[in-house]
């Protein structure tokens, strides 16, 4: 029983590095396409999100924004963006605070 238990820890401490390991993409990410006009928002209390370019097999593919509705009163979203790094850019993802 604790040798099942003791192999239940170790894969879940496996599978938390795993998930914390960042890619670091060598070539820099593209401008944003900014988008002149995004139409009237389908209701009360939803926010313009901006698009961003996402690394999907080898390539850059722009993801498009949209009208979304925050998660609480007063959220504010974060857009997602690329940091440099030693060897090229990571991928910080979007959230709201």
């Amino acid at each position: 029983m604790a040798k099942k238990f003791y192999m239940l820890i170790f894969a879940l401490l496996m599978t938390a590095g795993l998930a914390s390991a960042q890619v670091v993409i060598s070539v820099a990410p593209p401008r944003p396409v900014h988008v002149g006009v995004v139409g009237v928002a389908p209701g009360p209390g939803f926010v313009w999100r901006e698009g961003w370019h996402e690394w999907r097999g080898g390539a850059y593919v722009w993801v498009p924004g949209g009208w979304v509705r925050p998660p609480r009163p007063r959220a504010v979203w974060i857009a997602p963006h690329y940091r440099r790094v030693r060897g090229g850019y990571i991928f910080v993802g979007g959230r709201w605070r």
